[in-house]
């Protein structure tokens, strides 16, 4: 009797805070939150919400049978991104965004032969700055979608005279090879108003209004240039297509 009531408890707590979005593809997205999560940033406590959502197999509003069945389940095999919201994201008429993919070295290590990290902790000041606003983690685009494992060997080649661009190739995957349509499926769950993308990348501008989402411009954003990225950043210019900045300089995004 103990073990059900706990289950009826816990599906309580959690049925209202879970969410299906069901993509044209006809799979599910289920989107859990939001959650409160306060987050030092530059050494200032700031209160954003989050939300995490996963890719499964299956379509249901049946949200308990979800739950039972994620413990028997191998969630790697699921992408399991997130977002991280500030300010009144659904309701205010202007909010910043970032696609911001996810980078195992830069964004937790703090490697130098990126700007990952820095863009991240920068999109996340700019937000709280304009007073609304959300970070999306896109957890399956490690290395520009070659994943982490394959990163590690363009690492390797990059440090024997190949560039990002020919490393990646050389490996047999093209430049790029992210997509953005789940995290823009979120995005138009959670809001239905314009939004300003922080990012230097054209291709991330292209997928939103291909999608037809209301953009109200682009926020640049670059920094953190060093001796380890400089030969980076140049290649993301000359071979990506990265935008420029005043200075001439691109951003790894």
């Amino acid at each position: 009797m103990g073990n059900i009531k706990l289950k009826s408890e816990v599906f309580s707590i959690l049925k209202d805070k879970i969410k299906l979005i069901q993509t044209e593809e006809d799979r599910a997205i289920y989107l859990v939150g939001p959650i409160r999560l306060p987050v030092n940033l530059y050494n200032e406590t700031v209160e954003f919400q989050w939300y995490c959502w996963l890719n499964y197999d299956e379509v249901t509003e049946d949200y308990e049978r979800i739950i039972e069945n994620l413990s028997s389940s191998n969630l790697a095999e699921y992408q399991q991104s997130s977002v991280l919201v500030y300010g009144d994201f659904k309701n205010a008429d202007d909010a910043l965004i970032r696609m911001h993919s996810i980078c195992h070295t830069g964004d937790i290590f703090g490697s130098k032969r990126c700007d990952c990290g820095f863009q991240l902790k920068q999109s996340m000041k700019k937000i709280k700055e304009h007073g609304v606003g959300a970070v999306f983690y896109l957890a399956n685009h490690e290395g520009r979608g070659i994943g982490l494992f394959s990163k590690a060997m363009a690492y390797l080649l990059q440090e024997n005279g190949y560039d990002t661009v020919e490393a990646n190739e050389s490996l047999g995957f093209v430049n790029d090879s992210r997509n953005y349509n789940d995290a823009i499926q979120v995005l138009k769950a959670l809001r239905d108003k314009p939004v300003t993308l922080i990012t230097n990348n054209p291709k991330k501008l292209e997928a939103l209004k291909d999608a037809g989402l209301l953009l109200s411009g682009r926020v640049p954003l670059w920094g953190d240039v060093s001796e380890y990225n400089k030969k980076y950043l140049k290649t993301k210019i000359e071979k990506s297509g990265h935008l420029r900045d005043e200075e001439g300089t691109c951003s790894n995004d």
